[in-house]
């Protein structure tokens, strides 16, 4: 049978399927879509979001927008219409495009699967990379358009009460998460790892209602039929990309390491339309084609936080003329970032 042959690429799209399904992939993603869930139904979406005011301190306002994609668990779908939420209520275009940015590139998933698959390196330098570019664009952004004398009424509300066991809970589920990574004997594992699931299966009857749970577990099913599918598809295809895309040409336009190649990678990630975490079996068949590594983060960073449909609503939302200069932000500092874990962390 043919490369070309359509039944040899099917063949090869499950197989990839049938090799992404192991058993360590599993332990990776089953315990955070637990996490994400519990985040998204446990954690108080408005007691995090009213920090946006623009007369919230900055080093409070950009701290919380740059890491809240962690505690809020947002994707790339429902960023936008939560950024135009806190945008037209008062929020500083400042820490309203740090929170735009950073937040599905900080995808709580996002990260733990970047670095499962990709390798640890990438996965921290995007954590740290999608952290730190977000607050030098947010304030970028307010130094260009924000005017002293606009007055903002910040964002009010927001009587809902944080859960006092909540963050105890992230941080077992964090744990569950974890050990699978540092206890490579299946043994060791499960006589770590079954305490630890049985014991926060406990505590969650303990500390929670009936209500509480079924909300958390409503929301790890609804995270698990959004976007396991699309998981499996994306790995089907990267399967068949990886069979049928000449290494010879990745290796030219983003195999180089040279200018050029991060600002391809940059630019086909922003224009691209990656649901959430179908970018990294996407850009991990790149880079066993020969991607390397600088152009991959520039990918990472830049795909998430970009598509050509989101350009256009955040066009809408802000203006034109301040879309166009968030987009060209992000592709430039997509680039450096690529171009400095390249050269300098490597």
């Amino acid at each position: 049978m043919t490369q070309d042959h359509p039944l040899y690429l099917v063949i090869i799209g499950f197989q990839s399927v049938q090799e992404y399904l192991a058993l360590h992939v599993l332990l990776c993603l089953i315990p955070a879509f637990f996490l994400a869930g519990a985040i998204a139904s446990l954690f108080s979406k408005e007691s995090v979001l009213k920090y946006f005011g623009a007369g919230t301190p900055k080093y409070i306002s950009y701290s919380v927008a740059a890491v809240s994609g962690c505690l809020l668990a947002v994707c790339s779908c429902t960023v936008l219409p939560l950024f135009a939420g806190i945008y037209k209520k008062g929020a500083g275009i400042g820490p309203a495009t740090t929170f735009l940015f950073s937040a599905p590139a900080i995808n709580i998933l996002a990260i733990v699967y970047t670095a499962k698959i990709l390798g640890y390196d990438i996965g921290a330098a995007r954590a740290v990379g999608a952290i730190l570019l977000s607050i030098i664009i947010g304030l970028i952004m307010h130094a260009a358009y924000e005017k002293n004398n606009v007055v903002h009424n910040g964002i009010k509300t927001f009587n809902s009460e944080e859960h006092a066991y909540t963050t105890q809970l992230f941080l077992l589920l964090l744990t569950i998460l974890v050990v699978p990574e540092i206890i490579k004997s299946w043994t060791a594992l499960a006589l770590v790892e079954i305490p630890l699931i049985v014991f926060t299966v406990y505590l969650s009857f303990k500390w929670y209602s009936e209500e509480e749970r079924a909300s958390w577990m409503q929301e790890t099913w609804f995270l698990v039929k959004m976007i396991a599918p699309l998981l499996l598809v994306g790995v089907f295809f990267a399967g068949i990309l990886v069979e049928l895309l000449p290494s010879e040409i990745v290796v030219k336009y983003v195999g180089s390491g040279n200018l050029l190649s991060y600002f391809i990678a940059s630019v086909a990630a922003a224009l691209m339309y990656f649901s959430t975490l179908t970018e990294v079996p996407i850009i991990s068949a790149l880079t066993l084609l020969g991607m390397t590594k600088g152009p991959a983060l520039s990918m990472l960073l830049a795909g998430p936080a970009l598509s050509l449909p989101s350009m256009i609503v955040i066009c809408r939302i802000m203006g034109v003329q301040k879309g166009l200069s968030y987009t060209g932000l992000v592709v430039i500092m997509a680039m450096i970032s690529g171009i400095v874990f390249d050269h300098y962390v490597l």
